[in-house]
């Protein structure tokens, strides 16, 4: 684990979308193309705005997303397509996008998915870490045994108070219940992982993550068993830890 502290949430995602953009580079120069993976929710604000005005050839860039709600529309605020298309892919139209379809049958959406993201590994994987120390939407307990790609989950009580939290939904009855989501497998196998961890209300998580030994109660525990994974913080997020 690469930990570095940041002042702000503004240099913490100068610094993680720098860092992505110039490992995105580094692929494309050695491959012809890159592969993204990218993260949603209100950490991922200021990475995903440096890493849009980034010097990228976005036209070689293959770009997937984590996890979707299933059944909610696309023009909700809580959607993460439509998040994604107004912060980060509504900006690069010459990039290819795989987005979670949450609309149609899982089982569909999964074996689509599960075919084109399987067509070549990640090169730079975005992961955010929630207030329950999950990961896409593995919530504890997580999933570390599956080697799909995809799979439905039932978000948790924490899960659904942070997305209330955020300001996505008006209460937790709002949210729903069931998700698609990448597994940790398949994030773990992304050949660099950034995660962009800003306020203070993941000071509990970073804590745990940075401190417990990998279990599945605190998913994002998972990513120190990967050999390239950098975690960002602000001075908030890492409040609670010695190194501060």
């Amino acid at each position: 684990m690469n930990l570095i502290i940041k002042d702000t949430a503004k240099e913490l995602g100068e610094y993680a979308g720098g860092l992505a953009a110039k490992r995105l580079n580094e692929a494309i120069e050695k491959n012809g193309a890159a592969r993204l993976l990218v993260s949603t929710g209100m950490s991922q604000f200021e990475t995903l705005d440096t890493l849009r005005r980034a010097d990228v050839d976005w036209s070689k860039v293959t770009m997937f997303h984590l996890d979707e709600y299933i059944g909610l529309e696309e023009t909700h605020p809580a959607s993460f397509i439509k998040y994604l298309k107004e912060r980060f892919t509504g900006f690069l139209p010459k990039m290819t996008v795989y987005f979670v379809n949450g609309l149609q049958d899982p089982a569909l959406t999964i074996a689509e998915l599960t075919a084109k993201i399987k067509e070549a590994p990640i090169d730079v994987a975005l992961i955010g870490i929630g207030v329950n120390g999950h990961i896409a939407f593995n919530d504890p307990p997580a999933d570390f045994v599956t080697q799909e790609s995809y799979i439905t989950v039932r978000l948790d009580t924490v899960c659904k108070e942070q997305q209330v939290g955020e300001g996505w939904f008006a209460s937790i009855s709002d949210v729903p219940d069931i998700a698609l989501s990448i597994t940790v497998s398949q994030i773990l196998a992304s050949k660099v992982i950034i995660s962009s961890v800003p306020h203070a209300v993941k000071a509990d998580a970073v804590y745990n993550t940075v401190n417990q030994e990998v279990n599945v109660m605190t998913p994002a525990t998972a990513l120190k068993n990967h050999p390239d994974w950098t975690l960002v913080l602000d001075k908030n997020s890492a409040s609670k830890l010695e190194t501060v």
